[in-house]
């Protein structure tokens, strides 16, 4: 037998007993499956605010070299005022 995992809560029990019986799972891979799940979703969503903060970091850096004059929202300061390619 594996290691053992003791949970002392009479509704932690009966929810995992009401979603054994509707799976027709055990309770071990009930509670499992359950973990797994949570897991995932903490992981995913600690990932999700770990690429958040590296493209905020991104973003200042950039907003940090442009200095203080931001170009025009038009972007014509990307094309030559006489020929109008790009420069």
């Amino acid at each position: 037998m594996g290691t053992q995992l003791n949970i002392k809560s009479d509704d932690a029990y009966r929810l995992a007993s009401r979603l054994s019986e509707l799976t027709g799972e055990s309770l071990t891979t009930v509670v499992t499956e359950a973990l797994r799940e949570r897991l995932g979703r903490q992981l995913q969503s600690r990932s999700r605010e770990e690429r958040l903060r590296r493209v905020r970091s991104i973003a200042a850096d950039i907003r940090a070299a442009m200095g203080d004059t931001l170009p025009a929202s038009d972007h014509s300061w990307l094309y030559d005022d006489e020929t109008g390619l790009p420069r």
